[in-house]
């Protein structure tokens, strides 16, 4: 057995382990959600379209709505594209690295990564903290409260920073 797949074996035990399988499931959940909020997003703009050059009617809702919707779907399903791999990156040097140096590359990129997504995850519940404890709105036509909108992006950021955890402990960082 090589010393990856035992390493890969041992991570995928004990509290790590379980914690490893919690966020993949989590990450799956949400990415299933952004999946829908996509769709919705598109039938919002389906309708948009109906209602505005179909029946010559004016649209108040729509062209919001789906900012919303498109933006969370985006957010909520960033902890499935770290878990899957599915990001776009640059792996020239990686690639041409092995053993201790690129595990090091690897993980190094991981922690900046998971600093970044917590800082970003701290700016974006004290925003939401905002919106809802100041009753903000988007000020447009429909008006709605901003906060629902600045939920998805907050939970997105926070569990995308928890993914990264994963992805460090499984030790493919």
């Amino acid at each position: 057995m090589s010393q990856s797949s035992s390493s890969r074996r041992a991570s995928e035990q004990g509290i790590f382990g379980g914690y490893i399988r919690c966020m993949d499931a989590v990450s799956v959940a949400a990415a299933i959600l952004a999946a829908a909020l996509l769709a919705l997003g598109v039938l919002a703009v389906v309708h948009m379209v109906f209602v505005r050059y179909a029946m010559g009617e004016s649209t108040v809702w729509q062209t919001e709505f789906t900012t919303f919707a498109i933006s969370a779907a985006m957010l909520l399903g960033t902890p499935y594209v770290l878990k899957t791999g599915g990001h776009v990156a640059v792996t020239v040097l990686p690639d041409a690295m092995r053993g201790l140096p690129k595990h090091l590359m690897q993980l190094t990129a991981s922690l900046v990564g998971l600093v970044f997504c917590l800082a970003l995850a701290y700016g974006c519940w004290y925003y939401f903290y905002e919106a809802y404890t100041f009753e903000w709105t988007t000020g447009t036509v429909w008006n709605p409260p901003l906060w629902p909108a600045l939920l998805p992006v907050a939970v997105g950021t926070s569990l995308l920073s928890l993914q990264y955890v994963a992805e460090i402990l499984r030790g493919e960082a």
